[in-house]
């Protein structure tokens, strides 16, 4: 794995990491929240069997990237362009999770030119959709997150700065005892070992040089997000895991229902499951297009 800044046209810096096979297609990940896009190891060599230059980076505000106050979902679209154009240009595919499935979402609607396909694991539907109760069936962490973001931007920072000076100090068990709100039993089980240190160590890294990323993410899901999920452009996945007390199914059935993209309800899955064991599935979906 390696790591490189990119310049965008604002005069921005974004941390980018790269794993599998350098000469491969491109496929960039676009990591949850809070995170960074820092690679896990067997996601890296999946990529590398399957042909793929695995590509992630963090999102501004986070880790190593600059900040860009007021960004909205959409915007994460160009960034995603800048990257690509960075490490060469040609086609290429996007996935996100979490927090990052409405960004890959953008680049469906609004990455021009060479994006081939994306997929979207795990995805909120834009706050304020028509008959969707949006809280309703988040974990009791997640409805109070959210009801600091919709306060507005300084009772969200004085929440995520208090949640975020825990997280900094604990282990990776620490951090899904702190979680456990959200956490369905399947990944609550889940957190540990390999996935744990990963999501622990991604967590600490993005969180370092404090907390504008998280709450830039925040205020943008509540916000408008620049662009009409139900108008795509590209080939696209849905996926949602039954058991997900972060991003409810009912979120899955809102978009399944006027999104144009191939959906897959996961009646085994939770959130972070996702993390741990459908990656694979998700490339071998996106490499049928390059």
């Amino acid at each position: 794995m390696s790591d490189r800044a990119v310049e965008t046209r604002d005069g921005r810096t974004l941390l980018v990491h790269e794993a599998g096979d350098p000469s491969g297609s491109i496929v960039v990940y676009q990591h949850g929240t809070p995170s960074d896009g820092r690679l896990f190891g067997p996601w890296a060599e999946d990529a590398g069997r399957r042909g793929i230059r695995l590509v992630g980076y963090d999102r501004p505000g986070y880790g190593g990237s600059t900040r860009d106050p007021g960004r909205r979902v959409a915007d994460a679209a160009e960034d995603v362009l800048e990257v690509v154009d960075a490490l060469g240009g040609g086609p290429f595919a996007t996935w996100g999770i979490s927090g990052g499935a409405p960004h890959a979402l953008a680049c469906a609607a609004l990455a021009s030119g060479e994006l081939v396909a994306a997929a979207a694991l795990a995805a909120p539907a834009p706050y304020g959709a028509e008959d969707l109760d949006w809280l309703a069936g988040m974990g009791e962490g997640n409805v109070a997150e959210f009801g600091a973001a919709l306060e507005g931007e300084d009772a969200l920072r004085a929440l995520l700065e208090e949640m975020s000076s825990g997280l900094l100090a604990a282990s990776p068990e620490e951090i899904r005892d702190e979680m456990a709100s959200v956490l369905s039993p399947v990944d609550f089980e889940v957190f540990s070992g390999d996935v744990g240190e990963f999501l622990g160590s991604s967590l600490r890294s993005a969180l370092a040089a404090g907390v504008d990323g998280w709450l830039d993410d925040d205020l943008a899901f509540v916000a408008d997000w620049g662009f009409a999920p139900n108008h795509l452009e590209v080939p696209t996945l849905v996926v949602q895991g039954e058991h997900d007390l972060m991003v409810p199914p009912a979120h899955f059935r809102w978009l399944e229902a006027r999104v144009p993209a191939e959906a897959r309800f996961e009646p085994e899955e939770g959130h972070l499951t996702l993390y741990a064991r459908f990656v694979p599935t998700v490339h071998e979906w996106l490499a049928r297009f390059f």
